[in-house]
C-alpha cells in the first residue's frame, strides 16, 4: 500500500484522516477530499505523528476528546439516542481525572468522587488511548487541536445510510451492511483482506475509512451531523461528537 508523506503542504489537494485504535497502535486511513479516494491504510503505534501532521485539514478519531470534570458528557448521551440498536457501542467518557489512574480500581474511585457513579471495563480499557491523544493535542497546541476531531463510527455509518445500522458490526449480516454503504464512495480495493495492515483487524479498517469519508465530506460540502454545541473542557478541547 502506498505511504503517505509526513512533510508540510504547501500546495495540493486537501487531505483528511480517519483514525481508530487498534491492537498494535491506531489504524489511519488518509484520503483525498476532491475528487474522493483512500490515498493510504496504515498502522502507526503512536498517534503524535498524525496529529502534528500539517497535510492534513482534518483528523477524524474515534476516541473521546473533550472531557469534562463532572458529570456524563451531553454528546455521549445523544449519540445513544441517535443510533438506536447501536447505542451500546457509545462507551459514557470518563471525567477528566480518571487520565492520571494507574489501575481500574483508582479510576473506579476519581469516576465517582467526580460523577457520583462508577466507571465501565470498557471505558477504562481506552484510557490509556484517550491519555495517548491527549498529551499529543497537547504537543500542537489549541489552535491546531481543533483539526483533530472526535467520531464515532456508528454514528458516521448511520449518516452514510440515513439510519443505524441494523446488525452488530461483528457479525457477517454487519460487515455485509457496512461494506454496502461504503462501497458507494470507497473503492473496493481498499476494503478486501489485503487492505488490512499487520497489527490491526478487518472492522478496525472499516471504522477507519468511514471517518475519513466523513471528515472529507465536512469539508466538500458542509454535511456535520454535530452532537454537544460548542462547550470546551478545561483544556480547551471541544465537547463534541461529529458524524
Amino acid at each position: 500500500m502506498p505511504s503517505r508523506s509526513r512533510s508540510a503542504r504547501t500546495t495540493g489537494p486537501t487531505l483528511v484522516a480517519g483514525v481508530d485504535g487498534c491492537r498494535r497502535g491506531w489504524v489511519v486511513a488518509t484520503a483525498t477530499v476532491e475528487p474522493f479516494s483512500i490515498d493510504s491504510i496504515v498502522v502507526e503505534v503512536g498517534i503524535e505523528h498524525t496529529v502534528r501532521d500539517r497535510s492534513l485539514s482534518v483528523v477524524a478519531v474515534d476516541m473521546p476528546v473533550g472531557l469534562l470534570d463532572d458529570g456524563p458528557r451531553d454528546c455521549d448521551r445523544d449519540c445513544r439516542e441517535r443510533l438506536g440498536p447501536r447505542r451500546s457501542s457509545v462507551f459514557p467518557s470518563p471525567v477528566r481525572e480518571v487520565l492520571g489512574a494507574v489501575t481500574f480500581d483508582d479510576a473506579l474511585a476519581r469516576q465517582r468522587r467526580a460523577t457520583g457513579s462508577g466507571l465501565s471495563l470498557q471505558s477504562w480499557n481506552l484510557v490509556p488511548k484517550i491519555a495517548e491523544l491527549d498529551a499529543a493535542l497537547d504537543i500542537v497546541g489549541p489552535r491546531r487541536a481543533d483539526r483533530v476531531v472526535e467520531t464515532h463510527p456508528e454514528l458516521a455509518f448511520a449518516t452514510l445510510a440515513g439510519a443505524p445500522m441494523r446488525h452488530p458490526k461483528r457479525t457477517v449480516a454487519g460487515r455485509r451492511e457496512r461494506l454496502a454503504v461504503l462501497h458507494r464512495t470507497v473503492d473496493r480495493r481498499w476494503t478486501r483482506p489485503t487492505a488490512v495492515p499487520t497489527g490491526s483487524a478487518a472492522d478496525d479498517v472499516l471504522d477507519a475509512l468511514v471517518l475519513a469519508v466523513r471528515a472529507a465530506a465536512w469539508i466538500r460540502d458542509g454535511s456535520v451531523v454535530e452532537l454537544g454545541g460548542g462547550r470546551r473542557d478545561r483544556a480547551g478541547r471541544l465537547v463534541r461528537i461529529r458524524g
